[in-house]
């Protein structure tokens, strides 16, 4: 059974009592990301994000490591587009250490000059490791170029002029504006009694003062574009995308049903035709990504240079055979028996479970129960893949991004 409460400064709990396990897994999910930044401050919400760990005015970063080492513990966090995570893995006995570790973090980090100054350094190191993989390149600047000028298509670790001119005063009005209650939902899931939980956590970020939450209803334009970038590596990569839905839509379902059938898994079109059959790739799959006011539905491919063009148009080729052909009954049956496995088997996990309550009350402000769930997947008919693979396709809408160490490559696209 999952609970609800809210803390006396309207941050929302979700907790679910689990008796036949150990652990405990908790998620603290602020409302606040890369979209809601702007072209001068880019970056802000990560870099924040680095400096909750750098020290309070209780612990400094190495008693706050030690602490959570003492317990056997596991705490990290990470930035998205939409929001950012701070997370632990611990023991149940070890819960009310890890809530004291990670409330001292979030109401009493010092954000001291010399930590900001250190840390830029450390980020600019993270840009630099981030453009040496190909792949998040091709997909950072597909979201660039079709969105050029709007924070969805901001890079989340920002500029690297913005990370040199981060300041404490702008870090910590910035915390100030969003680290309030009614942005942040706690998610809570493993061997716990809720109410003990709900009591600990009132207590411990009772410093969080209430503060508004974000509002996101500005429209975002989806631009079709297609662009090179000449980089020296070994491989070309490329991301071919098509604007799709949102994270609200009905249709998440069977989205997910054509992502699988697509380029999803060993048995799906593009894996056995571009990599099986032609021996064009090793790497090759699809994906969906949901916003607030948008998606994509991507599939990203890497191969040698010399292959490059013939991968290229064998892809679009599949996924116009796609479209003309569409599916089968069986292909419809097998799909959904695979994601509702892989459901049920990922719910197990307590980490997997937190993270799905979190992000589904900070986003949806609902929980989608398994039940509701595999009742929606097993809902999904042959019509409506089929009308969703027609309007999703719209070869008038794609936008490409190619990576590659071939400048004569990039006139292909």
């Amino acid at each position: 059974m999952i609970h609800n409460a809210t803390l006396g400064n309207n941050i929302r709990l979700i907790g679910e009592e689990v008796s036949n396990v150990r652990s405990v897994s908790i998620g603290i999910y602020i409302k606040n990301g890369s979209v809601d930044e702007t072209i001068l401050n880019g970056g802000i919400s990560h870099f924040i994000e680095h400096m909750f760990f750098k020290g309070t005015n209780k612990r400094t970063a190495k008693q706050l490591a030690d602490d959570m080492s003492r317990i056997g513990g596991r705490i990290n966090a990470y930035t998205s587009k939409e929001y950012v995570c701070f997370y632990a893995h611990v023991l149940d006995e070890h819960l009310n250490v890890v809530i004291d570790i990670l409330s001292d973090m979030l109401t009493n980090s010092n954000f001291l000059k010399e930590d900001i100054d250190k840390e830029k350094g450390i980020i600019l190191e993270e840009f630099a490791m981030y453009e040496d993989n190909p792949e998040e390149v091709v997909i950072d600047e597909l979201h660039g170029i079709i969105w050029p000028n709007q924070p969805l298509g901001y890079n989340i670790i920002g500029t690297k002029e913005n990370i040199k001119n981060m300041n404490r005063n702008q870090l910590l009005e910035y915390v100030n504006d969003r680290y309030v209650g009614e942005n942040i939902v706690i998610s809570v899931v493993g061997k716990i009694k809720f109410d003990e939980v709900t009591s600990k956590l009132d207590k411990s970020f009772s410093a969080i003062k209430t503060g508004k939450a974000v509002n996101r209803e500005q429209a975002t334009i989806y631009v079709p574009s297609k662009k090179g970038f000449v980089k020296e590596i070994e491989q070309g990569h490329i991301a071919i995308s098509f604007p799709s839905i949102n994270y609200f839509s009905d249709d998440t379902y069977a989205l997910n049903i054509i992502s699988v059938l697509l380029g999803g898994g060993l048995n799906s079109r593009l894996f056995q035709k571009i990599r099986e059959d032609k021996g064009l790739a090793y790497s090759i799959y699809s994906f969906i990504e949901t916003f607030h006011n948008t998606g994509l539905f991507t599939t990203y491919a890497a191969t040698s240079v010399g292959q490059m063009e013939e991968m290229y148009y064998g892809i679009l080729e599949e996924i116009a055979q796609f479209k003309k052909q569409g599916i089968t009954e069986r292909e419809l049956i097998e799909v959904k028996e695979q994601i509702k496995s892989n459901l049920i088997i990922g719910m197990e996990n307590m980490s997997a479970r937190m993270s799905h309550y979190g992000k589904g009350e900070l986003l949806l402000n609902r929980i989608r129960q398994q039940d509701d769930i595999l009742s929606r997947i097993n809902s999904v008919t042959m019509e409506k893949v089929y009308q969703l693979i027609q309007e999703t396709f719209d070869f008038e809408q794609m936008s490409v991004t190619l990576v590659s160490p071939d400048q004569s490559l990039i006139s292909q696209i």
